[in-house]
Parts: C-alpha cells; sequence; structure tokens
C-alpha cells in the first residue's frame, strides 16, 4: 500500500530536498503531496520532481499556515482526497525582517563563539514580528498555531486503529528556553518571535506524544543544521552577494570542527529523511533528532535531549486548545 506524505513548506529548501530524497528512494510507493503557499513556486517544484521521477504521484496543495481559514480549507481537500495520512513534515516556517548585528557579527568572528554563533544565531538576530489577518502574531501563526490547527483538523485521516502516523516539526538549534514565555506564547512583548516558536514545537511535539500516542500517532522533532536556504540568506539582506562567497570557505572550514554545519538543504534533511526509515514508536519523545555533517562529507542523524519537561509542554498545550476555541468562534462569527 502507498505511504501518503504530506510536506508543509515544500517549493524550496530543505522541504523540496526531502521531497526529492523520499523519491529517490521509494518513487512508486509514495503518493508525496506538496502544501505551499505560493502555487506558482510549488508548479516549478512538482515540475522539477517530476523530471526527475517521471512516474511520482506528486500533488500540490494551497495553504498559508499563517491563515486559519486557509488550513481549515486546505485540511478539508486532504480529507476528500486521502483516507490517511501516514506522514505529516511540519516544515514550514518564516524568520521576517531579521534584524543582524554587523558590529556582533564580526567579533564573533575572531571569538571562541564563532560556532555556537553561526549555529544558532545567538547574540547577533532579532526580529521585528507583524501580526496576521487573524490577529495572530505572523511568526507565531506561521510557524506554530498554524500547524497545530493542521494537526487538529486532520485527526480523522492521522489517527486510526491499527496503524501509526508521524508528525515530524523542523525545530531549530536556535530554540532558546530562554525566549520563550507561558504568559506570552505568541512572543508579542519580545524580540526572538523565531526562536521563541522553535521551542514552543518542542514543547508541542512532548505533549502531542501524550494525547496522542496512544491512539497511534506519533510526533518527533529534527534540527537540520546551519542550511544555506533562503531564509538564511535573507538574514544578511544588505550585504552584497559577494559576500556570501567570500564567507563560504570559512563556513566550510568550521565544518572541520563542528558536525553541525550541513551547509546544503540535503544534508539539512537528513534527519527528516532518516526519520521517515524508523519504527515511531521506538522514538524518544524528549530527543532532537539533528542531521549532521562531518568534515568529510558524510551525512549521519543523532538524538540530543532537548531542554524541555512535560508540565511546560501540557501548559502550552492547553493555551493552544483555549486559543483554537477562540479563533474557531471568531471565524464562525464573521461567516454568519
Amino acid at each position: 500500500m502507498n505511504k501518503v506524505v504530506l510536506v508543509t513548506g515544500a517549493n524550496s529548501g530543505i522541504g523540496l530536498a526531502l521531497c526529492e530524497r523520499l523519491l529517490s528512494q521509494d518513487t512508486e510507493g509514495l503518493q508525496l503531496c506538496l502544501a505551499c503557499r505560493n502555487m506558482r513556486r510549488a508548479q516549478a517544484a512538482r515540475s522539477a520532481l517530476l523530471t526527475s521521477h517521471p512516474t511520482a504521484q506528486v500533488a500540490l496543495l494551497q495553504m498559508d499556515t499563517s491563515s486559519i481559514s486557509s488550513i481549515i480549507s486546505a485540511a478539508h481537500e486532504v480529507k476528500l482526497r486521502y483516507n490517511r495520512l501516514d506522514y505529516l513534515y511540519l516544515n514550514a516556517g518564516i524568520m521576517p525582517n531579521p534584524q543582524f548585528d554587523v558590529k556582533a557579527f564580526f567579533r564573533g568572528l575572531f571569538s571562541s563563539n564563532i560556532i555556537t554563533m553561526f549555529a544558532t544565531g545567538e547574540g547577533i538576530l532579532t526580529q521585528k514580528d507583524s501580526v496576521t489577518s487573524d490577529g495572530l502574531q505572523d511568526v507565531f501563526a506561521t510557524n506554530l498555531f498554524g500547524h497545530f490547527l493542521l494537526i487538529r483538523e486532520l485527526e480523522p485521516v492521522l489517527c486510526n486503529a491499527g496503524r501509526t502516523s508521524q508528525l515530524i516539526w523542523t525545530s531549530s538549534s536556535n530554540a532558546h528556553r530562554s525566549a520563550f514565555y507561558l504568559e506570552d506564547i505568541q512572543h508579542q512583548r519580545g524580540t526572538q518571535p523565531y526562536s521563541s516558536s522553535k521551542y514552543a514545537s518542542d514543547l508541542l511535539s512532548l505533549a502531542l506524544n501524550t494525547h496522542y500516542n496512544k491512539q497511534g500517532l506519533y510526533s518527533s522533532v529534527i534540527c537540520p543544521g546551519f542550511v544555506m536556504t533562503s531564509l538564511t540568506y535573507g538574514i544578511l539582506p544588505s550585504f552584497p552577494a559577494f559576500l556570501w562567497t567570500l564567507l563560504m570557505p570559512i563556513f566550510w572550514l568550521i565544518r572541520m570542527f563542528t558536525n553541525t554545519f550541513t551547509l546544503t538543504p540535503y544534508n539539512g534533511a537528513e534527519a527528516l529523511f532518516w526519520l521517515f526509515k524508523q519504527k515511531p514508536e521506538s522514538l524518544d519523545p524528549q530527543v532532537k533528532y539533528h542531521s549532521l555533517t562531518s568534515g568529510l562529507g558524510t551525512n549521519y542523524t543523532q538524538p540530543r535531549k532537548m531542554d524541555i519537561d512535560l508540565e511546560t509542554s501540557e501548559v502550552l498545550y492547553e493555551k493552544l486548545l483555549h486559543l483554537e476555541s477562540e479563533v474557531r468562534k471568531k471565524l464562525k462569527e464573521k461567516q454568519q
């Protein structure tokens, strides 16, 4: 029986690299669905995949994880198309309007903190968030809450007796406990909404296992490492393109000393691809699975304990359920 796989944010970067790797392993045995906000880019991604794998089953789904109505509409379409989902990759994410501290960056280049700085953005990155048409913080909605609502909407095809399904989150090494506050889960008053949203996804994954494992649904979290994607390039919008060319030799040199510099989307998708081949019951809900690349270019996956706890994850889960109830009520009022 074909495995049904849905990937959010699949039109570029790590999401597209994952799709390519999945089809390279098993072209005939997959039904792959690319859930994307921009359908023009999604069509281009599908065409590229079909050029490499002409017999592949690759469908498109328009979905914006920052929009409540878009998520509900997309989920309805998924339930019409498929009677089950085997894998749901929660990969879509944004880091809008990054503010880059140039002085801190160059200080870091010549300090003992250089590897941590590049791997996590610590000390050099803040962001200016915005508000969605639904009244939610954009980063929170796109990276976390939209995916939470999608899971809730897709329960009928994710939870079925006699089989297992997997939720796989693309998190980050930038997921810091210090950036997250239970009193402000949308990070309205902070300057690190991306870090907050990624730490929240780590917590939520743990809570989802608590609530859904008995229904055959399992959740895991990965970190792709430091990857050169459009999100990465967007961090330095004011820097000339040649700067990245000058920095690349430094990145490759650093890789000789740390395995977190995966650099390419293909390498960054390693843990996502590795989890596809695992039995979900055997996975540890309290670890993050890291994509790693050795100095010689060998890719592998390594579990590392997350800085999370059950109590905090449960409080976040309850807060998300309450927010879900509120946004559904508002949406219903709009439609009347």
